[in-house]
């Protein structure tokens, strides 16, 4: 089998809720740059990032898809996987201007689509390729509420309905730029849904370590499973500072590019709960990796839905480190087997590939430039 060509494409897809806020930005759409591998075997790999659809950055990422790895790709073997990612990687002049950012996000792409591609190839869903269980069950954890432009009564009646829909973890958003607010927010979704519940807040890299060790002063009592990115993304020494001091599990890998990024967190004991998403590193090539390397730290891992679940619930079935993991529903439509969540667990995907695969009806109504 050999690659026969690469098309690219940029769908925006608008968010569930018409418009959501964190402590760092709003959103109304949810960018999806991607590629679809074809080859002579008449089997297509479908692959895709994740941005905040902003069309001139994804234009970026799909022009390095098309212009810089797609010469380096056609005529390959596309279930020689590895070696691509390597070569894809190591390729001097993409090395050159850039291990991570653009360079990664567009090479997530493509590597995406040759796991998809070849899981096809062997008619198979990818957990499966990767050695999986199907009978092994994956929590789910919703994130798509408790956004900062809504309301404390918003917030409670958003949460009572997830539990009355099975979930038993909630995560909300804090970082409103003042941290009694943020426990405000925090204390009354605690008591609206009890103690059983898990509930995660996620900070999206907001505070200074001050306000951060403030903050778990004042909810020391709530229980929480995990504060996730509560500093900024690079600040490693900032984050086994309040690991040692502030007494709440810390969650963090959506904002870390590589396992590089991911190394240096683990071993300086900063990071509780491990948060590695494909469509930021180099793909699944790359999650692996960072998976293996959590396991080997004992360390949790819960992937970050940069791609609203898809590809990341064969990764959960298939890796050891893997029993939870987030839902967003943003994309639902936009794929032919989209993630599904049944009495707080997502449903095993059983078409062959890795569920990226795109809906044609996804591409008329959200394609654009």
């Amino acid at each position: 089998m050999k690659i026969t060509s690469i098309e690219t494409f940029i769908l925006h897809a608008p968010v569930t809720r018409q418009g959501i806020a964190d402590s760092t930005h709003r959103l109304t759409h949810w960018g999806v740059p991607g590629v679809i591998i074809r080859t002579d075997g008449d089997v297509s790999g479908f692959g895709y990032t994740g941005t905040h659809a902003h069309l001139p950055t994804d234009r970026l990422i799909t022009q390095c898809i098309a212009e810089s790895y797609a010469p380096l790709l056609i005529g390959s073997d596309p279930l020689e996987v590895r070696s691509l990612w390597t070569k894809l990687l190591h390729h001097p002049p993409l090395q050159w201007v850039g291990r991570a950012g653009i360079t990664h996000l567009a090479l997530s792409a493509v590597d995406i689509a040759l796991w998809d591609l070849k899981a096809k190839a062997a008619q198979i869903p990818l957990w499966k390729l990767l050695g999986g269980c199907g009978d092994e069950k994956v929590r789910a954890y919703n994130t798509d509420g408790g956004w900062l432009n809504w309301t404390i009564d918003q917030l409670i009646a958003d949460a009572r309905g997830l539990l009355a829909s099975g979930y038993r973890g909630i995560k909300i958003k804090v970082g409103t730029g003042c941290v009694p607010e943020d426990v405000r927010r925090v204390q009354a979704v605690r008591q609206a849904i009890g103690s059983d519940i898990d509930l995660m807040v996620d900070a999206n890299g907001r505070w200074l370590l001050p306000d951060a060790l403030d903050f778990c002063r004042r909810i020391a009592a709530m229980d929480l499973k995990w504060l996730e990115e509560p500093l900024w993304y690079d600040d490693v020494d900032g984050h086994r500072r309040l690991a040692a001091r502030g007494g709440v599990p810390i969650a963090l890998g959506e904002q870390l590019y590589t396992i590089d990024h991911f190394k240096q967190f683990m071993a300086a004991g900063a990071v509780d709960y491990v948060q590695p998403d494909a469509v930021r590193l180099a793909g699944i090539t790359e999650w692996l990796m960072v998976a293996d390397l959590a396991l080997s730290y004992r360390l949790p891992v819960v992937s970050h839905i940069g791609d609203m679940a898809q590809v990341h619930l064969h990764l959960a079935i298939a890796h050891p480190s893997c029993h939870l993991l987030e839902y967003i529903p943003w994309l639902s439509d936009c794929f032919e087997e989209p993630a599904a969540v049944s009495e707080g667990c997502f449903v095993t995907p059983q078409q062959p590939g890795a569920s990226s695969t795109i809906r044609s009806q996804a591409f008329e109504k959200y394609r654009v430039g």
